[in-house]
C-alpha cells in the first residue's frame, strides 16, 4: 500500500516529499504543493510536468506476462534475484529489525518483487511501471508494495538515499537515478538476458538474439554512477513449454509487437506440442561509486 511506502516518495517535478492529501488517501500532496490523484485501484502516477512520453505494455501483454509467470517458468531466475537482494542487504549491514525498502523497475504484475518480500522479514516495496495496466495489477499484488506508474529515464519519484536495493528484471537501467536513491550501502540488482536465451524459440518464431557483450556494455554505460559488486553470475536453465505457454512468453515481450499476430499464431502453431527451451541470464550486483559526494 502506498501507505507504508510514503517516507520513500518525492515529488517528480522538484524531489520534495509526499504526504497523504486527505484521510481517505485519494490524493498524495508534495511539499511544494502539487497534487497526484490516487486511482481507485490504489495506485498513484507521479509523472513530471511533460507527463509521460510513452505508455509501455498495455493490456493484453501484462496478461500474457501473468499466465506466463504463474507457470512458474521462470522460477530459478526469481529465486536467483531474491538470494541477491538478501546477500545486499546483508553487506549493507541492514539490521534485522529494520524495515528494508526495496524498488523494483519495470515491476510489471510484481511477480519478482512479491516473492522478494515475501522472503525478506520486515521489508516493504515500491513497484513501479510506466503501464498502467501494469499498475492495476501491483496494486493488488502485495499488501507491502506500494504501485507507482512514473518513466524510469525520467527522475524516479524517489527521496535521495532511501532504497536498499533496487531491482531490474529485464527493465530499464537509469545509473544515475539509482545512484541518487540508493542508501549509502545500497546495492542494484539487475538481471539481463544474455546470448543465447529462448535460443530454440528464434529461428522458427524470427526473433532476434540477445547481442553478444550486453552486460558488459551495461557496466560500462553506468561508471560513474555506478560500480560492479564482484562479478556478474550466470544463470541458466531449461524449461519444458508447450504451445501455450510460448505464445504467452512471446506476448509478454517486446516480439509481440514486432510480428503480426497472425503470422506468430501460424508459426508458433508449425513447432512441436512441447519444447526445451533454454532461459541464459546474468545477474549483476552495482553499489555506488564511491568517488559520488
Amino acid at each position: 500500500m502506498l501507505s507504508d511506502v510514503i517516507d520513500l516518495l518525492a515529488d517528480p517535478v522538484d524531489g520534495t516529499p509526499l504526504r497523504a492529501g486527505d484521510a481517505a488517501w485519494k490524493t498524495l500532496v508534495s511539499e511544494s504543493g502539487h497534487n497526484y490523484d490516487v486511482a481507485r485501484q490504489g495506485y498513484v502516477t507521479l509523472a513530471g510536468g511533460a507527463g509521460l512520453r510513452y505508455s509501455g505494455d498495455d493490456a493484453e501483454m501484462i496478461q500474457a506476462r501473468e499466465t506466463f509467470l504463474s507457470g512458474g517458468h521462470f522460477a530459478p531466475f526469481v529465486e536467483a534475484i531474491t538470494d541477491h537482494v538478501g546477500q545486499a542487504l546483508d553487506d549493507a549491514g541492514v539490521a534485522d529489525d529494520a524495515h528494508p525498502s526495496i524498488v523494483e523497475i519495470g515491476a510489471g504484475t510484481g511477480y519478482y518483487l512479491s516473492h522478494t518480500l515475501d522472503s525478506i522479514e520486515n521489508s516493504r516495496g515500491v513497484g513501479i511501471d510506466v503501464s498502467v495496466p501494469a499498475a492495476k495489477r501491483l496494486a493488488s499484488c502485495h499488501p507491502n508494495i506500494g504501485a507507482v506508474v512514473a518513466d524510469a529515464w525520467s527522475r524516479l519519484p524517489l527521496r535521495d538515499g532511501v532504497v536498499d536495493a533496487v531491482t531490474v528484471i529485464f527493465a530499464p537501467r537509469n545509473a544515475a537515478e539509482f545512484a541518487r536513491v540508493l542508501s549509502t550501502e545500497g546495492q542494484v540488482i539487475v538481471l539481463t538476458a544474455d546470448a543465447g536465451h529462448l535460443a530454440e524459440l528464434r529461428e522458427p518464431l524470427g526473433i532476434i538474439d540477445v547481442e553478444e557483450g550486453k552486460v558488459e556494455r551495461m557496466i560500462a554505460q553506468a561508471s560513474g554512477h555506478l560500480v560492479p559488486v564482484g562479478d556478474p553470475e550466470s544463470v541458466e536453465f531449461q524449461m519444458n513449454l508447450d504451445q501455450a505457454s510460448i505464445a504467452a512468453q512471446i506476448g509478454m515481450s517486446p516480439s509481440a509487437r514486432h510480428i503480426h499476430p497472425t503470422v506468430l499464431a501460424e508459426r508458433i502453431a508449425a513447432l512441436p506440442e512441447t519444447m526445451t527451451v533454454t532461459a541464459r541470464a546474468a545477474i549483476t550486483r552495482l553499489r555506488r561509486d564511491p568517488h559520488l559526494s
